[in-house]
């Protein structure tokens, strides 16, 4: 009985002691890992929130960049660190939803390794076409590619990327037969689609824009569900008239699995109000993204829907990158 005892009290003793840290919570500065190197999308992004989330919670927040093998070592290090709001993760979607359908061997498991916190914004991608091929329409394209099977080709920015599974969803979708040309980033895939090396290309927005601005490459769809207010005579894919589709890329807060539930609640709680501003979304705007938010249940639910959809896409397709 006293050995019962004993285990009891230590374990409310436990319980107390996390209920208080919870209830303390931050009292120390908080790491962000970006698993991607800074410059880019993910790590702007990231830097927008954690300087709203500082000024909310009272604490420094810290980017860290730990960029590697496609993001999988960031991802990895939050994967195995401590469960207490300490150790967050600003990630886009491929590392979450592609990646571990693309490589063999993944070091975490992104259902069961991280607590979803709150889906900061969403980036479409744009489809773009060579001018010259005359391609004024989604319409146009499918035409072409219905009568010229394996010869139309679009570029993407990587296997696995989100221009690569834009296009394999837009050829399921479709069902017209287009060859896909991988590059090493976007800059040089959109070279050959100006140069007329390749037919078209699903980019990000910001990358595509000036060419588009300069009569270079024709924009003929928007991959997510709303008209992008940096393209707004750009038609969506459901506009024209693919039913279905929708594609991109989006960031998100995360942190481990098993974080306690008050903490997750007063981090959602400072995003909300981080996400709340006009300067940020006017910054987020300008990067071609727009606020998500909504709550950690509803960004739980987005993205288990969007790992299921993209693990069919990609393996209806053959998809491996390493």
């Amino acid at each position: 009985m006293k050995t019962l005892m004993r285990g009891l009290c230590a374990g409310l003793a436990l319980a107390f002691a996390a209920c208080a840290g919870a209830a303390g919570y931050p009292d120390k500065p908080i790491r962000l890992i970006v698993p991607y190197a800074a410059g880019g999308s993910t790590d702007s992004t990231a830097r927008l929130v954690a300087k709203g989330l500082a000024e909310r919670l009272g604490q420094p927040v810290v980017v860290e960049n730990r960029a590697g093998a496609g993001g999988m070592i960031g991802q990895d290090l939050v994967a195995k660190a401590p469960a207490d709001g300490y150790t967050l993760l600003l990630s886009a979607a491929g590392p979450l939803t592609v990646t571990p359908h693309a490589y063999e061997k993944v070091p975490y498991d992104p259902v069961r390794a991280f607590t979803p916190i709150k889906l900061i914004a969403k980036a479409p991608l744009v489809l773009v076409a060579n001018p010259k091929l005359g391609f004024k329409s989604v319409q146009d394209l499918i035409e072409a590619a219905r009568k010229n099977p394996g010869k139309v080709t679009y570029a993407s920015f990587g296997i696995g990327s989100a221009g690569h599974l834009a296009g394999e969803l837009f050829k399921s979708l479709t069902g017209v037969d287009m060859v896909h040309v991988p590059y090493k980033g976007s800059a040089p895939g959109l070279v050959d689609v100006v140069g007329g090396q390749v037919n078209v290309m699903f980019d990000v927005l910001v990358s595509a824009l000036p060419q588009v601005q300069a009569g270079k490459l024709d924009a003929l769809a928007i991959t997510l569900g709303e008209r992008s207010q940096l393209m707004p005579n750009v038609p969506t894919m459901q506009e024209a008239g693919i039913t279905g589709f929708e594609a991109g890329t989006w960031f998100g807060l995360l942190g481990p699995a098993g974080m306690p539930p008050e903490v997750v609640a007063r981090l959602s709680q400072a995003a909300d109000q981080v996400l709340a501003q006009a300067a940020l979304r006017k910054e987020l705007v300008a990067q071609g993204a727009e606020v998500a938010g909504g709550s950690t249940d509803d960004f739980r639910r987005f993205f288990l829907s969007e790992y299921d959809k993209w693990g069919r896409v990609a393996r209806a397709a053959g998809i491996k990158a390493g």
